[in-house]
């Protein structure tokens, strides 16, 4: 059986969630960060950049990217800043996910809420949707699991993504409207997945909202077909170096992962196996009934804005659901947080099968204090 508690506080939507799956492991304290095959250290230097028009909130940026098959690089991004004042702001870097391109409306969405954001693109197109000549890999197929030996990892989809994302983050940590010291990422899908990466290398990293993407794609996701086609070497290179599971135990900061019970691409097993790398006092999760897969779905959960705020701009935090307690037929959990409890919801599945397909039924639930 797997359970839901959802809690409802007053004032907002913010929900607290618990998923259980048997007995939860509590984290234990984070491994050495293992930074794979980046070189963050080279990394954090700003990298060049290349300003362009500015509409209302958000101006166009092109930054340098690293070689690719010994040909040089570039970036496009959209940069967005807050209407009045002169910051020092905090940050967010927007991470797109497959099919997705750098969202000038998502980094507005941010900007609307007090935060400078640089939404990126990393499939090599700049603002008209049109390869630039110096773009660098397509996010494809091809270039995510294409036959390479460890020495060609500059020929990969993922090792580029990851190094755009970190240079992103160091032009915004060398703007002076910006407060290098609250910037935190946030991705959708395949984005989610970088986001988890990021988060794990780069000890910069100040909060962390990974939507949809998690790591044991070689487990189970939408890719076992692509692990398939691999020889055993190769799928085993592939893992070790762009699995989000080897980098997740290094996460230092605040992170919130959200996700839908019946996602098609990242199912629940490899995401609860993902975020029980990371320390229980670090982790919250949304994991919500049915969540659609989309970059507006993504982008949409108001909790997503609120736990950035709660660490970047000293908000108040989610609700969370404590330790779930089983007995007599009964499930109950102690809710943590400053806010009172509205209304609680729980939900059920008894379901075998492919996760995608399971049926979720909605439970009632009390609210007795701080206990659902």
């Amino acid at each position: 059986m797997r359970i839901i508690l959802q809690a409802q506080r007053f004032g907002s939507l913010a929900i607290g969630l618990l998923l259980w799956s048997g007995m939860i492991a509590r984290g234990e304290e984070p491994a050495e960060r293992y930074t794979g095959p980046w070189n963050v250290r080279a990394l954090k230097q700003t990298p060049k950049a290349t300003w362009g028009k500015a509409t209302a909130l958000v101006r166009e940026v092109i930054y340098e990217g690293g070689p690719f098959d010994g040909n040089p690089t570039r970036v496009f991004a959209y940069y967005a800043r807050p209407k009045t004042g002169d910051g020092p702001f905090p940050a967010m870097l927007l991470v797109h996910g497959g099919g997705g391109k750098a969202f000038k409306e998502w980094a507005t969405l941010w900007a609307d809420r007090g935060y400078v954001a640089l939404a990126m693109d990393l499939s090599g197109r700049g603002p008209d949707g049109n390869r630039l000549t110096d773009g660098g890999p397509e996010q494809d197929d091809v270039h995510k699991f294409r036959d390479f030996k460890e020495n060609e990892v500059g020929r990969m989809w993922t090792y580029h993504a990851v190094a755009a994302v970190l240079r992103g983050y160091s032009l915004l940590a060398d703007r002076k409207e910006v407060d290098r010291d609250r910037i935190g990422v946030t991705g959708i899908s395949w984005g989610g997945y970088l986001t988890c990466i990021i988060a794990g290398i780069d000890d910069r990293v100040k909060v962390a909202v990974p939507v949809y993407g998690c790591g044991f794609l070689g487990d189970n996701s939408a890719w076992l077909g692509q692990f398939g086609k691999m020889t055993p070497e190769q799928r085993t290179l592939w893992l070790s170096l762009f699995d989000p599971s080897v980098y997740l135990k290094g996460v230092t900061c605040p992170i919130l992962f959200v996700n839908g019970t019946n996602d098609f691409a990242y199912p629940l097993d490899s995401y609860q196996k993902s975020y029980h790398l990371v320390p229980e006092p670090l982790r919250t999760l949304r994991v919500t009934v049915a969540m659609p897969h989309g970059h507006p779905q993504g982008w949409a959960p108001i909790e997503i804005g609120l736990f950035v705020d709660s660490v970047l701009k000293q908000g108040a935090p989610l609700l969370k659901a404590g330790p779930l307690i089983v007995a007599n037929g009964r499930a109950t959990a102690e809710v943590k947080g400053s806010k009172p409890i509205q209304t609680a919801q729980g939900h059920v599945t008894t379901d075998d099968g492919p996760w995608q397909t399971r049926h979720w039924r909605d439970l009632k639930a009390t609210v007795d204090g701080r206990t659902i």
